[in-house]
């Protein structure tokens, strides 16, 4: 199933991609193709609540990413979360987390891809000296702004993305299709042991709490202050049947 809602924050006349299948084979090959090790690779989560499905899951897992139907409910949300919000100015070294404004239409599943492997344990998995480490040490000193343009301007990212946009196994949208899926990604800073959640559409990163040193973002509190806070908002706001997909990056299974 690939991606299928366009960006409302992202204008008509922004470059637009052919919008990723959420399918961890594709993910997996597009990250460790610009340089992330094969030690880590993409998975899909069947479930979140029954432990033996959950268990099948190599761990730690390093991110989590949320797939979902854009609703009015979560629009609602996100413009009222947001209201209350300065915009994210954060800038090097000292960042708790490396965030991407998304400005490229149907591009939410790159932006997504880029939180996962960009922190948390992920980062510790980049190698040295690929495309995907050398665009993450440009990106860690520029202001969102500059590092959206850096995105925006990357021929590398453009080919590695129109790469993997192909090798689904559904029919990929056109670049001007309106898209209704929308990523977003939780992840865990390790020296704080804080739960991110990293969405290119808003104003910037989002702390959603802490976690203990033993916990990685599947573990029951991760999910509990992430995603189960989510589906229960959408529930609550009577958005119909709730459609979303969960896939994590984790341990390469042998």
């Amino acid at each position: 199933m690939a991606e299928t809602h366009e960006n409302p924050d992202v204008p008509k006349t922004a470059k637009a991609f052919v919008p990723l299948e959420n399918n961890p084979e594709v993910m997996t090959s597009m990250v460790q193709n610009l340089g992330l090790s094969p030690a880590l690779s993409f998975h899909d989560v069947f479930s979140i609540d029954d432990p033996a499905l959950l268990s099948f899951i190599p761990r730690p897992a390093a991110a989590l990413l949320l797939v979902f139907p854009v609703s009015n409910s979560y629009e609602t949300f996100r413009r009222q979360e947001d209201e209350k919000r300065d915009f994210y100015e954060g800038k090097g070294e000292g960042e708790p987390v490396l965030w991407y404004k998304q400005t490229i239409r149907n591009a939410c599943g790159l932006i997504g891809l880029l939180h996962a492997v960009s922190n948390g344990t992920a980062r510790g998995f980049i190698e040295s000296g690929s495309d995907l480490d050398t665009l993450i040490k440009q990106a860690v000193p520029l202001p969102p702004a500059d590092r959206a343009d850096l995105l925006y301007n990357s021929p590398i990212l453009e080919s590695a993305h129109a790469s993997a946009a192909q090798q689904g196994q559904s029919t990929a949208p056109g670049e001007e299709d309106d898209i209704d899926l929308h990523y977003v990604c939780f992840v865990k800073n390790e020296q704080d042991g804080h739960l991110w959640e990293m969405d290119g559409r808003r104003k910037g990163p989002l702390d959603r709490g802490v976690l203990s040193a033993d916990e990685d973002v599947l573990s029951e509190k991760a999910l509990d202050l992430g995603v189960r806070a989510f589906l229960k908002r959408e529930e609550e706001a009577g958005g119909g049947e709730l459609r979303f997909s969960l896939i994590t990056l984790a341990p390469t299974l042998d």
